[in-house]
């Protein structure tokens, strides 16, 4: 498991000297004594590779860093009703830690390690039951302070630092995300076969987890958007209880999860297997915004470039459909287009959808670079409006890829999923013959 140890020591590398406390997610209990599908904190994986919960990362930083894992200890009747545990011995072995022990050993371990050290790492304001322990484990140490002990004196976040980290994908997790953004991609195409009128929303919700699970994708990497008809244009509708009527445009935005990495990918597709006038005229203005921020997806370039460019192709496109008025310069600077488009452009993306970095350093928007990975998504959301002639009104379209940033250019991790007017009406007619 070397790329869990050398990430450790990379990060301890970073750090000034001190004890790095790291806790994962809890468990959450759904109802009564039925708890949700456990998924890990995923900076706690990235340092760890570590799936279990009750599990504790501590990394002593000096001359020579020394990790330590706290874990759930070896239970035979427990494995019995829920399955395998490492265990501290196993765990230490398998993920590389320079030595682990049972959870339960915690609270006398860990104030053992604060004794005398500058400082401590922790994500102060994750959990407030674990700010209550680690004001605990400072007061606990500052009462030895007659035995000639120290408290650390300062607590410093860590997790600016790991998300700068996470930020740039190596080859193993680029290999992680192609594998995720593929089977997405099947899934986003099995959806636009079944996506008939007539079907419930929900129907084709079941066609995407139905492709993802079958390829070895266990869970959605967030709450999957199948929206039709007016329901496209709300940006985080989830509830998917509407009948798909003919004539509906259909905005599905869903992604799913592999190793902890997630794919995020929005398409956009007539009910019908046909764009109408209006529908096709939006449609190919989103597009056309798509590929100009696309092509601000270079090294070296402003993380912001691919939204301005973005912006200025859906601002002109809307004034030339004459949803707005006023020269491009006008509804830029009035910023009148966020009636219709009034979200980002994109955003990072791994082991979070909504992935850890930095967007600006030192009030600057940052520079790609190679091994960043991000979606590109622009869209327009036509609601009535006294400025908005019938024939406009409810077409809500989203266009959305995975992006990595190459030493060339750019890689789609999406690739393959119908994105033109063209390849989607094909796509549809070939799927439903």
């Amino acid at each position: 498991m070397q790329p869990y140890s050398s990430r450790r020591a990379r990060l301890a590398g970073q750090l000034q000297p001190g004890v790095l406390i790291l806790p994962t997610s809890p468990e959450f209990a759904r109802n009564a004594d039925t708890g949700y599908p456990y998924r890990f904190d995923s900076s706690f994986f990235y340092l760890t590779g570590f799936q279990e919960p009750e599990a504790v990362l501590a990394i002593v930083i000096g001359d020579t860093p020394q990790s330590l894992l706290y874990c759930r200890d070896k239970n035979e009747e427990r494995e019995i009703w829920d399955g395998y545990r490492y265990g501290p011995t196993k765990a230490s072995e398998t993920f590389g830690f320079d030595a682990a022990a049972s959870i339960g050993e915690l609270d006398s371990q860990i104030i053992e390690l604060l004794k005398n050290q500058p400082r401590v790492y922790f994500p102060l304001g994750m959990d407030a039951s674990w700010d209550a322990r680690l004001t605990g484990w400072l007061n606990t140490v500052r009462a030895q302070s007659r035995a000639g002990f120290t408290a650390p004196d300062e607590v410093v976040d860590p997790r600016g630092a790991i998300a700068e980290m996470r930020l740039f994908k190596d080859e193993h997790e680029l290999d992680v995300l192609r594998q995720s953004g593929r089977i997405n991609v099947e899934a986003h195409k099995r959806a636009m076969r079944f996506a008939t009128p007539g079907t419930a929303e929900y129907a084709v919700e079941a066609e995407l987890l139905h492709e993802y699970y079958r390829n070895g994708s266990r869970f959605p990497a967030y709450s999957s958007i199948v929206a039709s008809g007016p329901n496209a244009c709300v940006l985080h509708y989830i509830e998917n209880n509407r009948t798909i009527r003919d004539g509906d445009l259909i905005l599905i935005d869903a992604g799913c999860e592999l190793g902890g990495y997630a794919s995020d990918i929005t398409r956009t597709f007539p009910a019908s297997g046909k764009f109408s006038g209006p529908q096709k005229a939006v449609y190919e203005l989103v597009l056309a915004a798509h590929v100009a921020a696309q092509a601000e997806a270079a090294p070296g370039k402003p993380w912001n470039n691919m939204h301005d460019a973005a912006v200025k192709v859906l601002a002109q496109g809307l004034i030339d459909l004459k949803l707005l008025t006023g020269s491009l310069d006008q509804v830029l600077e009035t910023e009148t287009y966020r009636q219709f488009y009034m979200h980002r452009t994109g955003h990072w993306l791994g082991l979070d959808v909504h992935d850890a970095g930095a967007y600006k350093l030192q009030g600057e928007w940052r520079t790609l670079e190679t091994g960043m990975v991000f979606t590109i998504e622009p869209g327009l959301y036509i609601r009535p409006a006294a400025n908005v002639p019938a024939e406009f009104e409810h077409i809500g379209i989203r266009i959305e890829d995975d992006v990595a940033i190459t030493a060339n250019g750019n890689e789609v991790l999406s690739a393959g999923c119908p994105r033109t007017v063209a390849e989607i009406e094909g796509w549809i007619a070939e799927a439903r013959a």
